[in-house]
């Protein structure tokens, strides 16, 4: 990546279920534009395909949901914003240690992120919060 290029990407996904694959696309696009060596691309979808489905599933209202991907030097970090400022459940890490029901549907998503990611977490934003996930620099 050269000194100009950018570090840092953000978009604006309707609050839909077409917000899903489109964040999909989306995280792509960005860690190619960013030049990014420095995430495995295929767990930034998946990990990012998951915030956002949570965005849409657990927070009301119409108001859009914020994609944003950042360049750090150790990998990048993906973060998902939404007008709810209630913590997302189960992201701690002291969560860790509980298994998702194997007969239910729900359940594996902050269970992925948490596993597959180097680090998460949310912090409240000015008009909801932001929850996010960082992925290494590929060796």
């Amino acid at each position: 990546m050269s000194p100009e290029g950018p570090t840092s990407w953000r978009i604006e996904l309707p609050h839909s279920p077409a917000a899903v694959p489109l964040a999909r696309a989306l995280i792509r696009t960005a860690l190619a534009d960013l030049d990014a060596p420095a995430a495995d691309s295929d767990t930034a979808e998946l990990l990012t395909a998951e915030l956002v489905a949570n965005a849409v599933e657990h927070t009301g209202g119409s108001a859009p949901i914020e994609l944003v991907v950042e360049l750090l030097p150790t990998g990048c970090q993906v973060e998902v914003h939404d007008s709810d400022p209630g913590p997302p459940g189960d992201l701690d890490s002291s969560a860790a240690d509980r298994h998702p029901d194997p007969w239910q549907e729900h359940g594996r998503g902050l269970l992925l992120i948490r596993t597959l990611s180097s680090d998460c977490g949310h912090r409240r934003t000015d008009s909801g919060k932001a929850v996010w996930f960082r992925l290494p620099a590929s060796r």
